[in-house]
């Protein structure tokens, strides 16, 4: 009987023919990312089409991050709206895959560039009279990056603009709650994490620790 490990290669093998049709379905403005999970600093396994620049061996974005943190509880997300950081709005979809016991091993993303399309669709209203297309549905922002870093550095920066001090002039509160924010993000899911948020934080590695444990006292 096969192990874990080939069923979910035999799992990726079978997909992997199957984005170009998929992309192809949508057009020039969807692009369809397949991610192995076992890897998350090199997840892409395969992309078809080109909306966010994405290339085999690249990291997970944040969006990939929050579904391997979420593991058993991870759920398909049809059709959310988010922004590249070009400003381009994306509409997304996310399916996690799981091998034949039903262990989270990765997951196909579909994204949508609507910047053309609602520019599109803005023409047509005016010649109708009708409302205009609202491309305020979404402030959140995603970093698509193929760099791990990078995208550990955007969730951060993020909570650099929300208290508007670099993060290692926070107080402990509020170092504690940027790090749940982490937590919640799924950061401490990689390995070699709390190195890397330590480091960035200009705290040690006990101090995090310490932050972790804090996190885990304010738990039901």
């Amino acid at each position: 009987m096969p192990g874990p490990g080939s069923t979910a290669d035999a799992v990726f093998a079978a997909l992997t023919p199957v984005i170009e049709g998929l992309a192809a379905t949508f057009g020039r403005s969807c692009e369809v990312v397949l991610h192995d999970y076992r890897d998350p600093e090199r997840s892409v396994v395969a992309v078809a089409g080109s909306v966010t620049g994405r290339q085999p061996g690249d990291a997970m974005s944040e969006i990939g991050l929050r579904v391997l943190a979420a593991g058993d509880d991870a759920r398909n997300e049809v059709g959310y709206v988010t922004r590249a950081q070009d400003g381009r709005l994306l509409k997304c979809t996310t399916l996690p895959l799981r091998d034949v016991d039903g262990m989270l091993i990765g997951a196909l993303c579909v994204n949508i560039d609507m910047t053309s399309i609602n520019r599109a669709a803005g023409v047509l209203t005016d010649l109708l009279g009708l409302s205009t297309v609202d491309e305020s549905t979404s402030n959140v922002t995603t970093n698509f990056s193929g760099d791990l870093d990078q995208v550990v550095d955007s969730l951060i920066e993020r909570a650099e603009r929300a208290h508007a001090v670099p993060v290692t002039a926070l107080g402990r509160e509020e170092r504690v709650a940027l790090v749940r924010s982490l937590h919640d993000a799924g950061v401490f899911s990689l390995r070699g994490a709390p190195g890397r948020i330590a480091k960035r934080l200009g705290i040690s590695r006990t101090g995090l620790y310490n932050d972790l444990a804090e996190l885990k006292k304010d738990k039901p």
